[in-house]
């Protein structure tokens, strides 16, 4: 991240600091596409169904009960693979798959609903109203990546106001970002633990779990401006006088120096500004459900999702975000693919509102993600090719891939606005 003039979610910036509403989580929200109704990973953190113990799931999955084994051997697997449209509720477990960490329902490319730091020995739920028609299990990095999952009865009747649509895209976006949070706190939190003990590996591991959640709101966090840059701030952009904090001075210490020592003040600071982060998100999901000033508008999730694509320009493609680690792949796939839920979101609308764009920006997308795909390295830590080992032409290829996303998607913004 570097510091900015130009800085997005105006309307959340204006009225922020005047929100009344406590913080709570990001509730129940209705999706756009697929027709789905899915609880957030904050609700289940709160209930109690977040990831658990390494408890096995026995016995036959119950009515509306989809269990999703994870193996090093078979990849992914749902039984059943089929279900009637209505409420489902995944139990997913990670039997010995050290290279899977999440996993993803998907639908016309939108999260509907995930689980993440999946570790091998643990499960988790997550539940969702579903109506007809044909998803994906998405489980990166295992084995099998990708497996359809299909749910029978009618797909539901879309909704033809476009006000509505658009409302809809804003929540479904704010729990999006709610959840990339509360998946934040848990390998922060790891690597301060791994920080005070000393453990250096630990410590390193859990830094690249944690850099894709953040990476993909980024968007989000530089709305507030005392918190992004505590957060995300490289060393070039460190302003004189001031103290260097947050990931990328830990980074430093960790991948550079080798080394824990005087990290530990720097690991619970930046629990707290996340902490932080956290519950400003949340006054803004909790003003956008209820239609109050302060919350997200749809046309700043277009610019937020035209604005991940620039920090792919402005700091991955020149390996200046991860200067020490070299993970900056790994960042450009969350940029990437935040920016493609936020647009996600908004289909139903622009379907609408310029029926050509959509299935444009799609294939974009598609053909985007492919490209970066076949930098995979399964057995580099980040799952990812170091950055420094990329040639020039490499660099071009990607960028050339990526702008042809940008110019279709920065016009997005406007339209929704006209």
């Amino acid at each position: 991240m570097s510091i900015r003039t130009r800085r997005l979610w105006p309307a959340a910036l204006l009225t922020a600091g005047a929100l009344t509403l406590t913080a709570c989580g990001s509730g129940t929200t209705t999706a756009s596409s697929g027709g789905t109704t899915t609880a957030s990973a904050s609700d289940a953190a709160a209930t109690g169904s977040a990831a658990s113990g390494s408890a096995s799931v026995s016995g036959s999955a119950q009515p509306g009960q989809v269990t999703v084994t994870v193996t090093d051997a078979d990849g992914c697997v749902a039984s059943p693979n089929s279900v009637p449209a209505g409420q489902v509720t995944f139990v997913v477990t990670n039997v010995d798959a050290v290279g899977v960490t999440e996993v993803e329902l998907v639908a016309d490319q939108r999260i509907v609903g995930e689980r993440e730091n999946l570790a091998p020995g643990f499960d988790s739920t997550f539940s969702a109203r579903l109506d007809g028609g044909t998803f994906e299990i998405y489980c990166p990095g295992a084995s099998t990546e990708r497996s359809t999952f299909t749910v029978t009865g009618q797909a539901a009747a879309q909704d033809s106001d476009l006000a509505a649509l658009l409302d809809q895209a804003t929540k479904d976006y704010a729990a999006y970002v709610d959840d990339q949070i509360t998946f934040l706190l848990v390998p922060v939190q790891e690597m301060a633990a791994a920080i005070h003990a000393g453990d250096v590996a630990a410590a390193q591991a859990a830094y690249i779990k944690a850099r894709p959640f953040y990476e993909r709101i980024e968007p989000v966090a530089e709305s507030f401006p005392d918190l992004d840059p505590a957060i995300d701030l490289r060393v070039g952009d460190v302003e004189q006088g001031t103290t260097w904090t947050g990931f990328h001075p830990i980074e430093q210490g960790l991948f550079e120096r080798q080394s824990t020592e005087g990290l530990g003040d720097l690991a619970d600071q930046l629990i707290v500004d996340i902490t932080s982060l956290q519950t400003q998100a949340q006054k803004l999901s909790a003003a956008t459900n209820a239609g109050t000033d302060g919350g997200y508008q749809a046309f700043e999730v277009a610019n937020g999702a035209a604005t991940l694509l620039d920090e792919v320009l402005a700091s991955k493609i020149t390996g200046e975000e991860e200067a020490y680690s070299k993970i900056d792949l790994l960042d450009f796939e969350a940029n990437v693919e935040g920016s493609l839920q936020a647009f996600a979101t908004l289909k139903p609308a622009l379907n609408q509102i310029d029926p050509t764009i959509v299935p444009q920006i799609s294939a974009a997308f598609d053909a985007l993600t492919t490209k970066l795909a076949t930098y995979k390295d399964p057995t580099s830590p980040s799952g990812w090719v170091s950055y420094d080992k990329l040639t020039d032409a490499d660099k071009k290829a990607l960028v050339a891939a990526l702008l042809v996303v940008q110019e279709p998607l920065s016009a997005v913004a406007q339209k929704i606005t006209n």
